[in-house]
């Protein structure tokens, strides 16, 4: 089951991530980042006392720090979607989210054999692959949008890390305490003024909360897959994510696929086939 959550925490990243950054495209990131986590607190907060369970201190404690770092990745992405093109930022900021993860999750002790460690060196290729832009050109063309994507997926990688440390017993409150603290802290932000604390605008209003009802039921998801299964292992499976956003990107803005970006995609199932087995 760790390898279907994770999949699907995949998938609701990819589309949540997508929403998030055309909302981006009309008002702030930092708009986006508050409201959208505002409503997922929200979420967390109804369905918490239904999946039972329940935390200490230091349950709570991982959960807040995590957020910290999530919330600087999720800000931190939402303005390179807004600035660079998706089928680039995603990626890079997805191998970056990966590659934490499988370093933190050696150093605990995570052995994988090897045909999951070939399943895993295939999806950190195909990400790669998956960041090809235009002509099969592996350089981003937007270094001011990459710089934000590296940002992001060390914030991610932080979260993915942290989740990892919580108890099986306290449901999802660590998610609760991980939102309390993001949104607190931006929040704060906002009362400041250091940044925006408008609501979005009517155009961005749908995505901002497709964006912060799918970024809480993701890392729900992603709770579950790392309880049941190796970090290192889990953590590269959910960062399969920029595949949902570049196929969107397609879609929806007409971004052209490389053909690079075709044999990424390629490469993604047989990836996650073999961390299955």
């Amino acid at each position: 089951m760790a390898v279907v959550f994770a999949l699907c925490s995949a998938a609701t990243y990819g589309i949540g991530d997508f929403c998030g950054g055309m909302a981006a495209r009309r008002v702030s990131a930092t708009t986006v980042l508050l409201w959208s986590h505002m409503l997922g607190l929200a979420l967390l907060v109804a369905a918490a006392p239904f999946v039972g369970g329940s935390a200490d201190g230091h349950d709570l404690a991982v959960g807040a720090l995590g957020g910290l770092g999530g919330a600087a990745g999720v800000g931190l992405l939402y303005k390179g979607l807004s600035v660079g093109p998706m089928s680039v930022v995603a990626p890079i900021t997805a191998l970056l989210a990966a590659a934490v993860p499988v370093v933190a999750g050696v150093i605990q002790g995570d052995r994988p054999g090897g045909g999951v460690v070939v399943g895993m060196v295939a999806a950190l290729a195909a990400i790669v692959l998956v960041s090809a832009e235009g002509g099969g050109n592996l350089r981003p063309s937007d270094l001011h949008g990459v710089s934000f994507a590296l940002g992001a997926g060390l914030g991610f990688g932080l979260f993915f890390v942290a989740l990892s440390y919580t108890s099986e017993g306290s449901g999802i409150w660590p998610l609760v305490a991980s939102r309390t603290a993001s949104v607190t802290v931006v929040g704060g932000l906002a009362v400041v003024g250091l940044v925006s604390r408008s609501a979005p605008a009517a155009g961005a209003r749908a995505f901002t909360a497709v964006a912060g009802a799918l970024d809480a039921a993701a890392n729900v998801l992603y709770l579950l897959a790392v309880r049941e299964g190796l970090l290192s292992v889990v953590s590269v499976l959910a960062a399969l994510y920029p595949v949902g956003t570049v196929v969107l990107a397609r879609i929806v803005l007409k971004e052209r696929f490389a053909t690079l970006q075709r044999v990424g995609m390629v490469i993604a199932l047989p990836a996650a086939v073999l961390m299955a087995t």
